[in-house]
């Protein structure tokens, strides 16, 4: 019996340790890849480090992300406004926070129906990595993303999402993956 046991921990680590090995975030934009000089040495790896700066995703730019069953979705941050207004006086941020408001659009890339809620893969963070997750209310930019989404190929969703963040602090990137946030791919986007 002990020995059944040790060996089910034992194969049960492995499959956990190769599971976590698939996990991949993407701060690249989709775009092609310039073609450009190598510069050989020193002055090479600066400007390569300048370029993996100046690539990563910002406001305005997409990222396909890829989810469980093959699914490839193209998310785009469009805008942010922070702080973001309640669409009304029943809903309002927590004593000491600040609502912040992303525009995402999803656009279906994959040749198969996709269906999620999206919201819930959805976190902001500070530079300390502080994370901060979306908050159940609507806000005056516009209207809020659907939170069960379905979209066929080609379609598109374009929606605000809602963020409740301490007053005082700063936040510097979002991170959004598929699949209610369980997936292995997660796309991240500078905010400043």
């Amino acid at each position: 019996m002990r020995r059944q046991l040790a060996m089910s921990t034992a194969v049960f680590t492995a499959v956990l340790g190769l599971a976590a090995c698939d996990t991949e975030v993407t701060a690249t934009p989709d775009k092609p890849a310039a073609a450009g000089d190598e510069k050989p040495g020193k002055e090479g790896e600066k400007a390569e480090q300048a370029q993996e700066k100046e690539a990563a995703a910002k406001v305005g730019d997409a990222i396909t992300l890829k989810g469980f069953e093959d699914e490839k979705i193209e998310v785009t941050v469009v805008k942010v406004v922070d702080p973001a207004k309640s669409k009304d006086e029943f809903m309002t941020p927590d004593d000491g926070n600040r609502w912040l408001g992303i525009q995402f659009q999803l656009v279906n890339k994959g040749d198969k129906a996709y269906q999620d809620s999206p919201t819930n893969g959805m976190q902001v963070a500070d530079a300390d990595g502080q994370m901060f997750q979306t908050a159940f209310g609507e806000i005056t930019a516009g209207p809020a993303l659907s939170s069960d989404v379905r979209l066929a190929p080609g379609a598109k969703a374009l929606g605000w999402v809602t963020f409740d963040v301490p007053k005082d602090v700063k936040v510097s990137q979002v991170q959004v993956a598929l699949n209610s946030g369980m997936a292995d791919h997660t796309g991240q986007w500078k905010l400043q």
